[in-house]
């Protein structure tokens, strides 16, 4: 009996081994990255590029244009696709010439380069950062702050800072009011606050003009349903926007017109918002390029047209780890995922391995900005020198590490898209 109970573990312990033991996930490239490792080795381009895939980002706008609810204007994001050529490709498909900036060095280089274009603040900027747009924007430009620019401000003492900018350079700056409606990241909150906020805009003519509101929903959607449903966030939160504006119409009708920007939104909520909502302006970025973190069910039907290509610098057989034991060994005997190592160029990006299927990193031999380590199994077949691809995370930091883009075009041809100028300036000392 005891023999018997015996056997009987034994066969169940291997059986759970089995069942345990990890199958092969490796792949060799799908179509569309076979076709992308080879337009890449065909160009020669031995390092780290971010991928921009032309045919992928034009048929994301499309489908930008044909969701966004009639009558709402859209705005790009421009920290969520920080380059110049980058922007102007998504105006040329939009048919938008509205920005939102986060950035002051990038405000000013959309000013200079667009001078065409109508930009909002997305944050509110330290009133030296304000100051120095102005010092840096040439008098000769065609782009006009007066009425181009609105910057967002969040409280009344931001706003008295603001003014007294205005009254020393002595100009008129168009101010959009930051609400909170619901994030709880800032902005006004109350009737009152916003009161304060218009009164002094309106006793102040020469130098303040009332340009709207900007309230970022990006909770809607976020909490468990349990606690809130996304339609219940969504419904609290344009009617807290409601509120403001309904206060706005009865308290300061003179302030009030038909060309006031209503901003709000953002990838996650932007098609959320159909014709019944308070917002007339409509920001979006990320889900033109389509990071990980935006791998959402109301951006389903988007593709991610923006990688990380960098190519292998040497592949080892197995997997050999620092140290007398033998570890790597037992690892890869055990998990056939683990009985290819590569090594890359550069490396620990926000991104995570796309392609070939089954590479992953391994955790315990650490991560590297040098030569990251990557393992993976026989089945992906991969070469020194080709390609592997990683999906950013997100783009706005993401965008901005790799120099020039590589702008992907269908027939393989590439063109070099600067990102957007950081930035080096400062004002005097005081």
């Amino acid at each position: 009996m005891k023999r018997r109970t015996f056997v009987i573990g034994a066969v169940g312990v291997a059986a759970a081994a089995a069942w345990l033991k990890p199958g092969d996930r490796g792949e060799q490239y799908s179509e569309y990255f076979r076709g992308l490792n080879s337009a890449l080795r065909a160009q020669r381009i031995g390092r780290p590029v971010l991928l921009v895939d032309r045919e992928r980002l034009a048929a994301n706008c499309a489908l930008l244009n044909e969701r966004i609810a009639p009558g709402k204007a859209y705005r790009i994001v421009a920290k969520s696709l920080p380059s110049l050529p980058l922007i102007e490709e998504v105006m040329r498909l939009t048919g938008t010439r509205k920005v939102m900036t986060f950035h002051q060095p990038f405000t000013n280089e959309l000013a200079q380069k667009l001078p065409d274009c109508d930009i909002l603040l997305g944050k509110p900027m330290p009133v030296d950062a304000a100051e120095l747009f102005y010092a840096a924007h040439p008098a000769d430009s065609a782009f006009d702050p007066s009425t181009q620019l609105q910057w967002l401000v969040d409280s009344m003492p931001r706003l008295q800072q603001y003014l007294a900018l205005a009254q020393k350079l002595e100009r008129k700056l168009l101010i959009n009011l930051e609400l909170d409606v619901g994030l709880h990241r800032g902005g006004l909150d109350t009737l009152d606050e916003l009161d304060l906020c218009l009164a002094l805009i309106r006793d102040n003519p020469a130098h303040l003009t009332f340009a709207g509101f900007m309230g970022y929903d990006a909770h809607v959607g976020k909490l468990p349903s349990i606690v809130e449903s996304r339609e219940d966030s969504l419904r609290k939160s344009q009617d807290i926007y409601r509120r403001f504006v309904s206060r706005l119409k009865e308290q300061f009708p003179a302030l009030y017109h038909d060309k006031l920007t209503f901003n709000g939104a953002g990838s996650p909520t932007i098609f959320l918002h159909d014709e019944t909502s308070p917002l007339n302006d409509l920001s979006a970025g990320s889900c033109l390029v389509k990071p990980t973190d935006f791998d959402l069910d109301v951006l389903a039907d988007f593709q991610p047209a923006a990688f990380i290509a960098t190519p292998i610098i040497k592949k080892l057989p197995g997997l050999n780890m620092p140290g007398p034991l033998p570890l790597g060994d037992l690892w890869a005997i055990w998990d056939v995922n683990r009985r290819v190592t590569l090594f890359v160029y550069g490396g620990n990006w926000l991104a995570k391995p796309e392609s070939p299927a089954g590479l992953q990193r391994n955790s315990l031999y650490g991560v590297s900005s040098n030569q990251m380590m990557y393992n993976g199994s026989p089945s992906q077949q991969l070469r020194q020198d080709d390609f592997i691809f990683l999906r950013p995370t997100q783009s706005e930091a993401v965008l901005l590490q790799f120099g020039d883009l590589a702008a992907l075009a269908a027939d393989g041809s590439v063109q070099w898209w600067a990102p957007l100028e950081q930035g080096h300036d400062t004002l005097a000392p005081v």
